[in-house]
């Protein structure tokens, strides 16, 4: 394994690894110029296309992308300790998820829990955490039923991600196949029961994927954006009940954009006031502008992604930058952020790793 090298943050990728990617990349950062180090393998794992780092900052998360692992049925979560300085991974243990093709990973405020999604399985699970960052053994595996309008995208349930609220008292899960936003209570356990208000159901066909959520005047806002409609929700959200109700749908694309896109991540600025969306097809990142009272969105802009496929993208913890994986075209691109107005600009700067989809930030 190698070193990050001598710039202030670590950067980790994951990746497909159908191509000349072998699993989870490191680089470093340099959070005032936007310039990265050269890319080095840090594990070598299948298709870890989500990761995650505890609260801590002493372990990191990955999924594995598959099926079956040897005589393994379905996919699998790994755990690795971070080395403080050097950035490098050593691996601790992995579990599987208990279904096939998991694809989002995330870690409770607490750190005391890992969850989990399988889109091809249609199910979710959530592990315990050990003092030392490995995994215990699933404390639950809960298994979505329905479908929606789409025949080839939503013929049964297809959760894309899984996020703690604010609060870690529910988690909310976005299940492109049935156009819902699930939420879930977890107990002293780590145990996912429905809570009393289980579910916001999106418009026929929507597609919703990943979520986030802030805090403004009025309470907590939860942003859901939708692969197959192209749109997000900004709806309210009850902290003490889990309770979804609707304030607002916005598209993610231009009004004159005819061309064939999907969406992908969402991310709140760390400073509250902006939401960042990925297009894929029109290969760029929608901004909106948050209403620090009620949460509602207002578009600035849209700025290419500076490649082909923007799957995933992350802020540094700064604010400064907006790191972009562009799966296709094999890039990470740096995208300055103006503090005043939320927009993106080129820094300049990129990083060449194969079939990147996932970006995290030490």
């Amino acid at each position: 394994m190698g070193s990050a090298g001598d710039l202030e943050m670590h950067c980790y990728v994951g990746t497909y690894t159908d191509q000349d990617s072998k699993g989870v990349h490191l680089l470093s950062f340099d959070p005032e110029t936007g310039v990265f180090g050269r890319p080095v393998l840090a594990a070598e794992l299948p298709n870890p296309t989500f990761l995650e780092i505890h609260p801590s900052g002493k372990s990191l998360y990955a999924i594995s992308e598959v099926r079956e692992s040897g005589e393994r049925f379905g996919g699998f979560v790994t755990s690795f300790q971070i080395d403080p300085e050097s950035g490098a991974l050593d691996l601790l243990n992995s579990e599987s998820t208990g279904d096939p093709g998991p694809c989002h990973v995330s870690v409770d405020p607490s750190g005391r829990w890992v969850y989990s999604v399988n889109y091809s399985g249609g199910s979710i699970a959530a592990f315990s955490v050990e003092r030392d960052g490995s995994l215990r053994s699933r404390t639950g595996l809960v298994r979505h039923e329905g479908s929606s309008v789409n025949p080839d995208r939503q013929e049964s349930p297809h959760p894309h991600s899984i996020n703690p609220d604010p609060a870690g008292k529910h988690v909310l899960v976005a299940d492109l196949g049935t156009d819902r936003l699930y939420v879930y209570r977890v107990d002293a356990q780590g145990c996912l029961t429905p809570g009393p208000s289980p579910y916001f159901e999106t418009h026929p066909g929507a597609g919703p994927r990943h979520s986030c959520s802030t805090r403004v005047t009025e309470g907590t806002r939860v942003y859901l954006i939708n692969e197959l409609g192209n749109t997000i929700d900004a709806l309210s959200y009850e902290d003490d009940t889990g309770e979804l109700n609707p304030l607002q749908n916005v598209p993610t694309l231009p009004a004159d954009w005819s061309g064939e896109s999907y969406t992908a991540e969402i991310r709140v600025h760390p400073n509250g006031r902006f939401l960042y969306g990925s297009n894929r097809g029109h290969d760029s990142i929608v901004v909106f502008r948050i209403d620090a009272e009620d949460g509602s969105l207002t578009v600035v802009d849209h700025a290419g992604s500076g490649g082909a496929n923007p799957r995933n993208f992350c802020i540094e913890p700064g604010g400064n930058f907006l790191v972009v994986a562009n799966q296709d075209s094999n890039n990470l691109v740096a995208l300055r952020i103006d503090p005043e107005t939320g927009r993106l600009t080129p820094a300049g700067t990129e990083a060449t790793v194969s079939r990147p989809v996932c970006v995290r930030f030490l």
